[in-house]
């Protein structure tokens, strides 16, 4: 080949790379989607469903992986986010409980008995308090784009069943590594042991904790009741609201129309989850307690009274940590919940 022709070849090669989009050099092989349960839970399935989503939507530009089981934070899940902040973590769907020791505002979801009913979960993630949430967690350092739901937390034991206060006295119960919650189990009289769930369970299986508190979908994936977990009492004290999030570098290396992508489908993924997360737990479909009930297990629902014997107790924790979360954030969620439609 002739020298100009060359040189025009490489001028032609030179022009086509110039054309190409930049985001295909800046872009990484492989992104880390950090989850603290496996992808058979709901929470887990949400996470691949955002996944693939954005895989298939970005054609391949944007290939995410999802990292079960707080494989990459060695299993403390209250690291996972600082971890996504730091840039460890690419992307996360994560419990708004594990990042409340880095989030304080976070704490809003799991003071006791706020959350009546679903109604009132909707009301506030998809509301002003889900708005300010967001706007919070950003301002921490990492980007939110979707709301997605754990569910309501039971609580479960090999003890006997529980109805009351009194029935907690000196039960030890393992508890996710927030102080909010050692200060609600220790008001009710119980003895709350911090523990990662990768330690729940084996601790549960040996006797070394008496029982625990998950919502129902982590109660059965993780087969409880095969733990002696044989005493299950309903009593929805707190919700735990999940989250779809980018580490901020990683969101500003996406070109703008990659980015709406992303968010895209991260709310469709947080809607179809959140769906995943409620199926037979609603009063409306109660087919996975008759689920459980088939493996022996005494399931306790509270009446009105005692439910608000379990109020009452709680109370001077909910106040304690009122100021702690924001007066002004924790009033907006109780009006939010009083205008809900039922």
């Amino acid at each position: 080949m002739k020298l100009h022709n060359l040189i025009g070849a490489a001028l032609c090669a030179a022009a086509t790379l110039a054309m190409a989009p930049v985001q295909a050099q800046n872009y990484k092989p492989e992104y880390k989607l950090s989850i603290v349960v496996g992808t058979t839970f709901p929470w887990g399935q949400g996470a691949q469903i955002w996944s693939d989503l954005v895989r298939e939507r970005t054609e391949g530009r944007i290939n995410i992986k999802v990292y079960p089981g707080t494989s990459l934070v060695q299993g403390d899940q209250t690291r996972e986010f600082t971890a996504i902040r730091q840039g460890v973590i690419d992307m996360a769907v994560g419990s708004t409980i594990n990042w409340s020791p880095q989030v304080k505002q976070l704490n809003l979801f799991s003071l006791p008995f706020l959350m009546p009913d679903y109604a009132a979960i909707d009301a506030l993630v998809q509301g002003e308090v889900g708005k300010e949430m967001f706007k919070i967690i950003e301002k921490a350092g990492v980007v939110p784009l979707a709301w997605g739901e754990n569910g309501y937390r039971q609580l479960s034991n090999s003890r006997k069943p529980v109805s009351t206060p009194e029935d907690l006295k000196g039960m030890k119960l393992r508890v996710v590594g927030s102080p909010l919650y050692i200060d609600t189990f220790t008001a009710l009289g119980a003895n709350p042991t911090q523990m990662s769930w990768a330690d729940a369970q084996p601790a549960l299986a040996s006797g070394a904790v008496d029982g625990q508190e998950n919502p129902l979908s982590i109660y059965t994936g993780a087969k409880l009741y095969d733990v002696a977990q044989k005493y299950l009492t309903l009593w929805n004290y707190v919700a735990d609201p999940l989250v779809f999030v980018v580490n901020r570098e990683v969101w500003e290396s996406w070109s703008e129309a990659d980015r709406k992508i992303v968010r895209e489908a991260a709310l469709e993924a947080g809607k179809r989850e959140i769906a995943i997360a409620r199926q037979g737990v609603t009063p409306e479909d109660p087919s996975l307690l008759k689920e459980i009930e088939g493996h022996g297990v005494t399931v306790t629902s509270l009446t009105e009274a005692q439910h608000d014997a379990f109020v009452k107790v709680t109370k001077p924790v909910y106040d304690k940590w009122k100021p702690r979360v924001g007066d002004e954030l924790v009033e907006l969620a109780e009006k939010s919940i009083a205008a809900r439609k039922k």
